[in-house]
């Protein structure tokens, strides 16, 4: 019993261990949402816009293509921003179960938990700041369109 009670006050310390690392899975996971609805907003911007583009006036055209363009970019830096915010995901996940793994196997795997959370958080910064720069681009394309 003695060993069964120290077994259960190690698994509710890990499970202690994995609370924070689960609420950043939670904040990832709303990220990704709202990147996934950004780049599906895009999509269907580009797609109305090249539907349009054989009844577009040849004069019109060229502004077309450049939105076309802006668009594809704006696309481009999403996708960037949900890969890399998916890398920290993943990432999290393996570090959670590392540390599981860890302590059943009595293996301390200290290290390259903390390898993979430094990652981790490496990766949603640089997600952050392709989402940041569609944002801007969009801003910035947007008072183009207004000037």
């Amino acid at each position: 019993t003695m060993l069964a009670e120290s077994a259960i006050a190690s698994i509710s310390h890990l499970i202690q261990l994995s609370v924070a690392p689960v609420f950043l899975l939670t904040g990832v996971g709303s990220i990704l949402g709202v990147l996934a609805g950004r780049v599906g907003r895009i999509v269907d911007r580009a797609r109305k816009l090249e539907a349009q583009l054989p009844n577009t006036p040849a004069a019109q055209r060229a502004d077309v293509h450049l939105e076309l363009r802006r668009l594809s970019n704006r696309a481009h830096l999403t996708y960037w921003a949900i890969s890399l915010c998916t890398v920290c995901a993943l990432l999290v996940c393996t570090m959670i179960a590392l540390l599981f793994v860890g302590d059943f196997m009595n293996v301390s795997m200290a290290e390259f938990v903390a390898l993979l959370f430094i990652t981790a958080m490496l990766s949603l910064i640089c997600g952050l700041l392709c989402f940041l720069r569609e944002v801007y681009m969009a801003i910035r394309y947007l008072r183009l369109e207004i000037d």
